[in-house]
This record gives structure tokens, sequence and C-alpha cells, in this order.
């Protein structure tokens, strides 16, 4: 009898998971939203001020954008090391990490809950090289001057914050699978079958516009070409033509077509993935 009453128990747990999941996640998101509007404008300005990729967005994206940073913002905890703390650092890192997860249904690189935001270059581990930034288990570091230079557009093609968010989706994705955006781990292996004999090539000496850091391991040239393919899109496009449509495929989102998804979505389309598609509807 009892072995019945357990088996109906489980039964049921199993059974009801995902429906009371799905509505704990409607309520807990609703409850978000209520709190939202009390800083959205807050968040707006900050976020215009600096990322241009938001203020090339339609309205209707602006706010999609400006609450997932709210999210990711509230599910972190930030750490300043040698820096004084703004109002504004939590949100631009936020924002950053959006742009590139925006086009993906799974956004919020929730493994690392910790993240670290130091003054200028540091030293890490053994490297006799500077760092402007790295991840790795305990969290995400990035150095405050290079990250606002590059958010600033005062470094051509290198974004400091992009690059490292590039390092921790890669980390969820296939270290640790902890989120596991289903569309960016599927189709990573077409982008692969087109990155990677550009990366051989720039190995054996090829020069191209991603720079010599991206032959250093595969690693650094995923994270390379995330900076450029948001950096730099019109170059890349032109140089790299394949690589940069791979790029749009990978991320579900063109910085070339950022007021709408009809260029995605052709895409999408040529290349069969109806679904994919009609998620951009």
């Amino acid at each position: 009898m009892e072995f019945i009453i357990i088996v109906a128990l489980v039964t049921a747990v199993l059974i009801l998971h995902r429906p009371l999941s799905a509505l704990f996640n409607k309520l807990y998101i609703s409850r978000q939203q209520h709190k939202f509007t009390e800083c959205e404008t807050f968040y707006h300005n900050v976020v215009s001020k600096y990322i241009r990729y938001y203020n090339r967005l339609g309205l209707e994206d602006q706010r999609k954008f400006l609450f997932r940073t709210f999210l990711f913002k509230k599910s972190r905890r930030f750490h300043y090391i040698e820096v004084k703390e703004s109002a504004e650092m939590p949100i631009l890192i936020s924002a950053v990490a959006i742009q590139l997860t925006f086009g993906l249904d799974k956004f919020m690189l929730n493994y690392f809950s910790d993240i670290f935001i130091l003054k200028d270059d540091y030293h890490y581990g053994f490297y006799s090289r500077p760092f402007m930034g790295h991840v790795d288990q305990s969290g995400i570091y990035l150095s405050w001057d290079n990250f606002i230079k590059g958010i600033s557009g005062l470094t051509p093609n290198c974004n400091v914050g992009l690059h490292e968010m590039g390092h921790a989706l890669a980390y969820v994705t296939f270290i640790t699978e902890t989120e596991e955006d289903k569309h960016f781990k599927k189709e990573f292996k077409n982008f692969s079958k087109v990155a990677r004999p550009i990366f051989t090539s720039m190995q054996e000496g090829k020069r191209n516009l991603l720079g010599e850091y991206a032959a250093v391991n595969y690693h650094e040239f995923w994270a390379v070409s995330v900076e450029t393919f948001f950096e730099n899109p019109v170059c890349l496009k032109h140089e790299l033509p394949e690589l940069y449509q791979a790029m749009v495929i990978l991320l579900r989102q063109d910085p070339l077509h950022t007021r709408n998804t009809n260029n995605v979505r052709t895409i999408f389309v040529m290349k069969g993935l109806k679904q994919e598609a009609e998620s951009l509807n």
C-alpha cells in the first residue's frame, strides 16, 4: 500500500511539475514587470547614453531589452574591487550581456551569480600579461576602464564586455551545461563549419579583420567574433560574409537590421528553419 502511495505521489509530482513551474514563472515575471515600471525611465537614460545597439531598436524591443536587463541585474551580485561603485555600472554590464543574448530564449547566463568589477588592467593566475577581463567558475571579471571605453566606441573593434559575455555564453552552454539555449547549441555546429576553416587559416598566418588575438585558440576566436559582429558589422559582412551570416543565424539577430526582424526571418526561411522564423513573430 505504501509503495502504491509513493508511486502515486511521484507520478503526480512529475505530471504537475511543468504546469506548476510555468505558473510560478508567470507570476514571478508579472511581479517583476510591476517593479520594473518604477525604474524603467532610469534604465532607459543609462542604457541609451552608452549602448548604440539599444538606440537602434524599435520601441517595443527597447522595452523588452530593458526588462531583460533589469532581470539580469537583479539576479547578480556585483563586487567592486578598487573602483568606486555607481548605480550605472551594474545596469550597463547587464545591458551588454542582454545585447549578446537578445535573440535567444535563454538569456540570463544563470550559472554566473557573481560579477567582479575591477578598476583597470589586472593580473590573473600565473599569466604575465595583464587582463582586461576573464571568465572562470567563480564569476565574470571586467576591468571598468576598458569596459567603458568599449561601450563608448573609443576602442575600435574592441568591446571587453561583449568579449567576456561571449565567453560566458559558451561556458554555460558547453562547459557547465547549466543554461542551454537549444537553438544556440544546435546551431553552433553549423557556425563552426564556417568558423573553423577561418580560424585554421589564421593560425597558419592568414590575416583578416578579426586580428591576431583571434588566432590564439578557438575560444578567443569565438569571443573576438562576437565583438566584431556587433562593433564592426559592416566590415565583417564585407570581408567575411559567410561568418557574418553564420552569426546572424546563431544569435538570431542582425546588428545591421535591428529595427525589425524581417531580414533574420528571411534567412531562417531560406535555410528551412520554419520554427525559428515563426518564433520571431
